[in-house]
């Protein structure tokens, strides 16, 4: 970003917060703003775009441009293990789901029984939601298990809650570890589609292979999470 569009994006803030704008109010026209500014149309666009891609603003094509209430960010340490769900309650924010499907799988794919080294003759469920935080989309996991883990957490074609609750309480088996990479899904990976919600935004990966306390793997997830949401540090000693 330019540092003409920097200051033209903070003007906008001011100009909201002297408004005291809500989210759904909309802003004047890009003619009346790029006039009130006296700056071009392309270096206001400019700034719009940033804060779009920041959540601060939604842009409408053929309605306008409006104010919106951005979620706050969600740290979590890597080198404490945490579900999805946890990281969304942790930020004070409602998590809610929504269940895309249950695959019941009888032949195990090469690159998932590689990971968890099972046989390919080990039948297997994947699991596959999405998150929400306030109502909106902000991870998308996909988890593998096999199935006879898997079936008495299931209620026929149905699952709701905590998978780790779920399979510590109903299936008896405690998750203690995982081991986790953190990486960036390929461009054209159609589960991250699901969480391009602005222009700019971008999508993590996070792979873990999860484990008992046998050390026993028992689950493997694909957590595909917004980076404008989740944060992830860990701490580095020498």
């Amino acid at each position: 970003m330019s540092t003409k569009q920097e200051n033209i994006k903070q003007r906008i803030e001011e100009y909201m917060k002297v408004n005291e704008m809500g989210p759904g109010d909309r802003l004047p026209s890009e003619t009346a703003l790029s006039q009130s500014f006296r700056v071009s149309r392309t270096t206001l666009r400019g700034a719009i775009r940033q804060l779009e891609s920041e959540g601060k603003l939604l842009v409408k094509h053929g309605s306008g441009t409006f104010a919106t209430c951005p979620l706050p960010s969600i740290p979590s340490s890597l080198d404490r293990l945490y579900s999805i769900g946890d990281m969304i309650r942790s930020a004070g924010l409602r998590e809610d789901e929504q269940l895309e499907s249950i695959q019941r799988i009888s032949v195990c794919p090469p690159d998932i029984a590689e990971q968890m080294r099972f046989s390919e003759n080990e039948p297997m469920i994947a699991l596959e939601r999405t998150r929400t935080a306030n109502g909106e989309a902000v991870a998308h996991s996909i988890n593998w298990m096999p199935e006879k883990l898997a079936g008495p957490i299931l209620e026929g074609d149905s699952f709701s809650g905590s998978l780790f609750q779920s399979i510590e309480f109903k299936a008896g088996v405690r998750i203690v570890g995982a081991y986790s990479e953190l990486t960036v899904p390929n461009y054209d990976d159609a589960h991250m589609t699901r969480l391009l919600k602005h222009p700019q935004a971008t999508v993590l990966l996070l792979k873990q292979l999860h484990y008992d306390e046998m050390n026993r793997q028992v689950l493997y997830s694909l957590d595909y999470v917004r980076s404008d949401i989740f944060r992830f540090w860990v701490r580095r000693t020498r």
